[in-house]
């Protein structure tokens, strides 16, 4: 379900309709963001301006982790999201954005990436 775009809509200072003489074009389609989740893989590939691909990730398992005290990165299993400081809401639903802290196999790690749009969750390692 497409969002209403701004201008087509709006109200004459009468407080008459206005009806729009032209509908939604395709660039201004809203495309609502994806919510990356602990569970199976599950990728999804939405085409962009110009003919491109993101790889949007839905559902994610696996982190690439960044040891800074060992200067190595490693693909690590997600046990659970722990907090999400960009909203209480976010964390109660579980979902994975970028500055979120997960506990994994290692011990917690930040996210570094924006999941929803990356299609990949990068970490960095804050506690083991």
């Amino acid at each position: 379900m497409p969002r209403y775009v701004e201008n087509l809509r709006k109200r004459k200072p009468t407080g008459g309709v206005r009806v729009p003489n032209r509908g939604r074009r395709a660039y201004e389609q809203h495309g609502y963001p994806v919510e990356t989740r602990v569970g199976d893989e599950e990728r999804l590939l939405k085409r962009c301006k110009g003919g491109g691909y993101k790889v949007k990730c839905v559902m994610t398992s696996y982190a690439n982790v960044v040891d800074p005290a060992l200067k190595q990165t490693r693909k690590v299993k997600i046990l659970k999201l722990i907090t999400n400081p960009a909203s209480k809401d976010l964390t109660r639903r579980g979902v994975i954005t970028k500055g979120a802290i997960l506990e994994t196999e290692l011990g917690q790690v930040r996210v570094t990436s924006r999941p929803g749009q990356d299609g990949v969750v990068n970490a960095v390692l804050v506690k083991r």
